[in-house]
This record gives structure tokens, C-alpha cells and sequence, in this order.
């Protein structure tokens, strides 16, 4: 009987799902707190997206039998991050467009200070205040979906390097043995 290889890409939607779950949770809960996005605490949402990342490739590896190589194991973790970064952009779209537009008014009137800080001139201000207003949303989501699809890249090649582990030779005898093979006979990867 043939087994069937495991698919990458259910694993890393389930956890693609789960960090998107827990980062609507954050971002409420930075809301209702009432802690400024700009704080240190922001950094808080890449602990459990880096979690989820190394989980999708660790169950991965550990569909595959416990061996995999590194673009194996690449694999689900990018898949996560773009993914994740769909999701995610999705969602800060719609938290700043309609769930919570006062968010992202309050980012403009910060933007509106840090801009007069620069010396701009207030037309130059204007015109970056109502851009922003108008396409905040956009700009957001834009920026969520590349900068999640690109660190989470970062942190796949280093969960892969860490999770790589390819059979031996002993690894492949003891397999054959196990399955009542002779020396031999070729071993057949079931994640090939």
C-alpha cells in the first residue's frame, strides 16, 4: 500500500488560522488596554507568529517521519507566512476601514505631528493627512501582507535550518528492517 505524502499547504493554513485568531486578539486587547501601538509592546504578535511558524514546520517534518530536508521544511513555513500575511492583511483592512476607523485616525494625527516635527509645511501636511485618510486602510493592509510574507520568510529559513534532519544510511537500513526489507532493496521515502 502506498502512503500518501503529507500536504504542506493544509498544515500551514491551520496554522496560518490560529495566528490570525490570536493576532485579532491581541489587537483588541491592545485596544481596550489602551496601549499605543508605537510602544515596545508591539513587538508581543511576533512571539506566537514565530511559534506558529516553527509548529507548521515542526508537524511537517513530523508527518514526514521525523526526516526532512531543508527546502522541505522551508516549505510549510513559507506557506505560513503568506498565508498568514493574506489573512492578516484582510483583517487589518477591515479593522481600519470599518470596525475601528478612530485607530487609524488616531495613527494620523501622530503621522500629522512627527510631519510638522520634520519642518513640512502645512500644505505638504494637509496632503499627506488626506491621503492617508483615504487610503490608510489600503496602505495597511499592503504593508501587513509584504512585511509578514518577508519575516516570515526570515524565520522559515531559520526554523528550516534548525529542523533539517536527513535520513543516514543507518536510518534508511533500520527503516528497511523495520519494514521487512532486505538490505538490498531500495528504500522508498513516503514523502516522495
Amino acid at each position: 500500500m502506498e502512503t500518501k505524502a503529507p500536504n504542506p499547504t493544509s498544515i500551514a493554513t491551520k496554522w496560518a488560522l490560529f495566528y490570525v485568531l490570536v493576532s485579532i486578539v491581541i489587537t483588541y486587547a491592545f485596544q481596550f488596554l489602551n496601549i499605543d501601538q508605537n510602544s515596545a509592546a508591539k513587538y508581543i504578535g511576533y512571539i506566537p507568529f514565530i511559534a506558529f511558524c516553527v509548529l507548521a514546520q515542526k508537524e511537517y517534518k513530523d508527518q514526514l517521519g521525523g526526516f526532512i530536508t531543508f527546502g522541505q521544511a522551508f516549505n510549510p513555513g513559507f506557506r505560513y507566512s503568506l498565508f498568514g500575511g493574506l489573512l492578516l492583511a484582510i483583517f487589518i483592512y477591515v479593522y481600519l476601514g470599518i470596525l475601528s476607523p478612530e485607530v487609524l485616525t488616531k495613527a494620523m494625527e501622530q503621522q500629522q505631528a512627527v510631519m510638522a516635527e520634520k519642518g513640512m509645511s502645512q500644505d505638504q501636511i494637509d496632503k499627506g493627512i488626506e491621503m492617508g485618510s483615504k487610503y490608510g486602510a489600503i496602505f495597511g493592509a499592503i504593508a501587513t501582507a509584504i512585511s509578514t510574507l518577508v519575516f516570515g520568510c526570515i524565520v522559515a529559513l531559520i526554523g528550516a535550518a534548525i529542523l533539517k534532519k536527513e535520513p543516514t544510511l543507518r536510518d534508511i537500513e533500520e527503516r528497511n528492517a523495520a519494514a521487512g526489507t532486505k538490505a538490498g532493496d531500495d528504500y522508498v521515502d513516503p514523502a516522495v
